[in-house]
């Protein structure tokens, strides 16, 4: 391939992917040194690592043509009235939220809040979600967010182990009746960590010394409400922590669990304006008491203040990221589910409190109309008190005619067994679905009477009079303030322009991947034939999604050189789990179970260790040399030492610090040698699809961030997806699917559904389809050009930290600004916060390494972005020059003020030492267009001194003038 070889020819999509023109390719190359874009390649990719043939994947379709392919497959899915519950109800998405928040790319390509200053709109929404959830649960502390509800209980289950006093024999009680792909989950959280699950009965169960907590379901599975008084009493008294899993739909009717003695609430919130999506992706929701508020895992969003002491957001207690604690962090949950808790939290300020209430109540009447129909028809229920879920038992023969009447008219109950069955009904049912469901019985359709807009408290006996809620929630004024839809938009539109996203601007952030994500590949998002289905409706009904898994699967095991792929883990963290346990599971079946120990280079990824923990193992650090790479003597030392346990070596390739190491296949024979499997982190694959594969390269696993390489948004911070990847000798120990069928030999289960977040696949089977396998080839090598071109144009006022041969790098760089905090006293921190200034968000601060900034620009960017951000670094450069030969104070310049809000700059008094100009316009192009910050710097340390985790006072908000 020549470096001017026409875009055309690639199909036209790639045309569109790609940022860079064929006249700006020549002249990057040229600014490189290299004739050609082969050349370049050839210098920076190892030789003995190259893919000799093309990707053997489909050629590339036309948007269209890949559109009218998935619509295909979501047409041969059968999108039934699924009464299955399990964790999982149909539900109206406000349209106002559909088009303004899920379909919207000025909240779905935001990066994660790291940057409050230009995040205050997102963060104020996961503000709102974390408020509500501590209101429906009675629970003060609350996250935003998890990554479903039996990831979230299995998370509440690690929290309890890390509270608890140490035991050698931990025992954790999971009640019989919760779910069974949360009991799955925590099951396989446990094994790995040496916690003996007993599920039983709570009632029944010893709470003997050992026993560190219990999980609870409440409504349980077979939809029984149930008082758990005297199970907290008895788990309090052996001094362990009680979880339960619930519903925030049945909390607006149901007293809280705060209220009566958990210590720990989670769920999902997908039933808040969230489709079903064939499992997700949904927003997982964890609460707890104060006292555990270190211990929470993944993000918790808290109100501190800016430089100029007005109220403001940011992200709470962040020493408890994995990147700082690593082995020692408490979880490795790194991606949340953002976008979907956005998305529950506008639910929630849509209909306010007397909406949720109305809709509780009105799905609750239709229950007790139903359980009315089946007792006159002479069903007799396992259960009376019950919110939205009835179950009963009958003969075999009777069950089996009634789940063949419902399917005839395309209907779906919960078969629990042969002879019990069980119906969970939820807002989208009418009074016409209600005479369905008692026709499918032989029911008296008048049962009941006619449902109605039915108000708490109901009439019926179904929820018991000291099990009903009696305090207020919601109570908030922003939960009651937006009632129409014209303020509802107002407010959506309000929060995302105070955020910077991909619509604005580059997000040139190191190892994040922040590429285009095309809007072909969005729509099918939407699509009822995806997004409606019940993640455990019969397989038959979903024979569209089995096609497009088996494209996804077969394509990405082409991409990386397996022989395997699982699509279960929903997000990178999860990969990085479920591989660690697929290679544990491949020791164990050898009898190997003495393997334990990983090896893991001080480069990682944060969560790298973190993850090696959850899996069971022990860490082992293994050094880098000054050029960054791994140590190869150091590590051939550690395999020895550490030979007879040797479980796993982690590596992430390229490098961490952005470099191709030309002794990959080195490492891998060491490990390999001494008895060790090789997981490869796949945060970096942008610069490997088409040049080289892990599998050929010596890796037996590797996850795919989905969310990075194969362009599903990022949604503020979630969803993701980390598919793994396995050599042959492992396939067998991919995870297990959380509702059974598996084979013996493998890994647990990781997520709640079989293919965890289902519904946002369609967009990577998209990327790849339309891309085909030249232009995803292209694409990785215009990623390598930009960011050799960042490198370049930036020689001579920042510095490169880590290059490999001839001075290049691959497709990211880390910029050392550490020496400037010697000459002019400013921080790395500093420049992160000028580049606001410049309508840009800063790159990754000080990962992996403190005082710098790591850079990756994507293909999908331009020339003339590149340029621009280029121009921002070199500009701020000659401003700490100003610092440096005293022309600015040390303590009072631009960049220790920066950023600069509008408000500031239209101020009537202005004192600082330099300009409003060179403060808010810096650059010919901020004024043309500008991203201003809302607040000036936040002060991370007073959030976490003076915690507050729900929305505060409106009060409070006075002095900036905002609601």
């Amino acid at each position: 391939m020549s470096a001017t070889r026409p875009h055309s020819e690639f199909g036209p999509f790639v045309t569109r992917h790609l940022g860079p023109r064929e006249a700006d390719v020549a002249a990057m190359l040229g600014v490189l040194g290299y004739p050609t874009l082969d050349a370049l390649i050839d210098t920076v990719v190892p030789e003995a690592i190259r893919l000799r043939k093309p990707l053997a994947l489909p050629a590339a379709l036309s948007e269209a043509e890949a559109l009218a392919a998935l619509g295909a497959m979501a047409h041969r899915n059968q999108v039934f009235r699924s009464y299955l519950g399990q964790g999982y109800s149909a539900c109206h998405v406000p349209g106002v939220i559909q088009r303004n928040v899920l379909e919207n790319p000025g909240w779905y390509t935001a990066y994660t809040p790291y940057q409050p200053e230009i995040a205050q709109g997102r963060l104020e929404a996961l503000l709102n979600f974390q408020t509500m959830v501590a209101d429906l649960t009675g629970l003060p502390i609350a996250n935003a967010s998890l990554l479903d509800e039996a990831t979230a209980a299995a998370e509440a289950m690690a929290l309890t182990l890390g509270a608890a006093p140490a035991h050698d024999d931990p025992v954790y009680l999971v009640d019989e009746l919760c779910h069974p792909q949360t009991i799955a989950v925590v099951e396989t959280r446990a094994e790995a960590r040496g916690v003996r699950v007993t599920v039983g009965d709570p009632s029944a169960f010893s709470f003997a010394p050992g026993v560190v907590g219990c999980l609870l379901q409440y409504p349980n599975t077979l939809g029984a409400v149930r008082d758990y008084r005297g199970v907290v009493e008895k788990c309090h008294a052996a001094k362990g922590l009680v979880t339960v899993a619930t519903d925030l739909l049945a909390l607006a009717l149901l007293a809280p669990p705060g209220e009566w003695g958990a210590d720990i609430a989670v769920g999902n919130s997908q039933r808040f304006g969230v489709p079903l999506g064939f499992g997700g992706p949904h927003a997982a929701f964890f609460a707890t008491r104060d006292a555990y508020k270190r211990l929470v895992p993944g993000r918790i969003i808290g109100v501190s203040r800016d430089a100029d002491g007005r109220p403001a957001l940011r992200m709470a207690l962040q020493t408890r990221e994995q990147h700082i604690r690593r082995e020692k962090a408490t979880s490795n949950v790194c991606t949340a589910q953002v976008l979907l808790a956005v998305m529950a939290s506008m639910y929630a300020v849509y209909h306010g409190p007397e909406g949720i209430a109305r809709v509780a109540g009105r799905v609750h009447d239709y229950t007790v109309r139903l359980a009315d129909g089946l007792r006159g028809a002479g069903f007799e229920l396992l259960s009376e008190a019950f919110f939205d879920t009835l179950a009963f038992e009958t003969d075999a023969k009777t069950a089996e005619r009634i789940l063949a009447a419902a399917v005839a008219r395309k209907i779906n109950f919960r078969a629990y067994s042969a002879t019990r069955i069980g119906i969970s009904l939820d807002e989208t049912v009418t009074p016409s679905d209600l005479a369905d469901l008692l026709d499918v019985f032989g029911a008296d359709r008048r049962a009941g009477g006619v449902p109605g807009e039915a108000h708490w408290p109901p009439t019926s006996a179904a929820i018991p009079k000291d099990l009903r809620r009696t305090s207020e929630f919601l109570t908030h004024p922003v939960f009651r303030t937006h009632r129409s839809e014209t303020e509802m938009l107002r407010y959506i539109r309000r929060l995302e322009a105070k955020d910077l996203s991909l619509t604005a601007a580059m997000i040139p952030l190191g190892s994040c991947t922040m590429k285009l994500n095309a809007t072909a590949e969005m729509y099918p998002v939407s699509w009822p034939g995806f997004g409606a289905l019940h993640p455990f409706a019969p397989a038959g009904q979903a024979e569209g999604y089995r096609q497009l898994f088996a494209d996804l699967e077969a394509w990405l095991a082409e991409i990386t050189g397996f022989a395997a792929v699982s699509l279960q883990p929903n997000a990178g963290s999860q990969g990085e789990f479920a591989g660690l346990l697929v290679i544990r599971a491949y020791h164990r079946a050898r009898g190997d179970h003495h393997r334990s120990v990983c090896l893991i280079p001080q480069s990682a990824h944060g969560t790298n260790p973190a993850s090696a923990v959850m899996a069971g193992m022990k860490v082992v650090v293994v050094k880098t040399d000054a050029q960054g790479n791994i140590d190869l003597a150091d590590l051939r030392a550690q395999a020895e030492a550490h030979a007879t346990n040797l479980a796993a070596l982690m590596v992430t390739y390229p490098s961490t610090h952005g470099v191709f190491e030309d002794g990959i296949r080195d490492v891998c024979e060491i490990v390999h040698r001494h008895g060790g499997q090789v997981y490869m982190d796949g945060a970096n694959m942008n610069a490997q699809v088409g040049l080289c594969r892990p599998g050929d390269i010596g890796a037996d696993v590797c996850h795919l961030n989905l969310h990075k390489t194969f362009c599903i948004p990022h949604g503020g911070g979630g969803p993701g997806m980390g598919p793994i990847g396995v050599a042959a000798h492992l396939a067998l120990h991919l995870p297990a699917s959380p509702v059974g069928g598996s084979v013996a030999t493998a890994s647990g289960a990781v997520s709640a559904a079989p293919y965890g977040s289902a519904s946002i696949l369609p967009i990577s089977w998209a990327y790849i389809a339309m891309m085909g396998p030249d232009g995803l080839t292209e694409a990785t090598r215009y990623a390598i050009l930009s960011a050799n071109y960042i490198a370049s144009r930036l020689e001579g006022h920042v510095g490169t930290l880590y290059t490999g041969r001839n001075g290049l790098i691959a497709h990211e760089c880390i910029l050392d600004f550490r020496p400037f905090k010697t000459a002019a006293g400013i921080e790395v921190e500093d420049v992160a916060k000028r580049l606001i200034d410049f309508s840009f968000h800063p790159p990754t601060v000080s990962f992996p390494v403190a005082g710098t900034l790591m850079v990756e620009p994507t293909e999908s960017e331009s020339k003339e972005e590149l340029d621009r951000f280029c121009d921002a670094l070199i500009a701020i450069r000659e401003e700490i020059r100003q610092v440096e030969t005293s022309q600015a104070a040390q303590d009072d310049n631009v960049l220790v003020r920066a950023p600069h809000t509008l408000q500031q700059l239209s101020a009537d008094t202005w004192t600082r030492p330099y300009s409003r100009e060179q403060a808010g316009f810096p650059s010919p192009a901020t004024r043309i267009h500008k991203v201003w910050p809302t607040t000036s710097r936040i002060e991370g340390a007073y959030g976490d001194r003076n915690l507050v985790c729900v929305c505060p006072p409106v009060e409070e908000y006075s002095v900036s003038g905002e609601q």
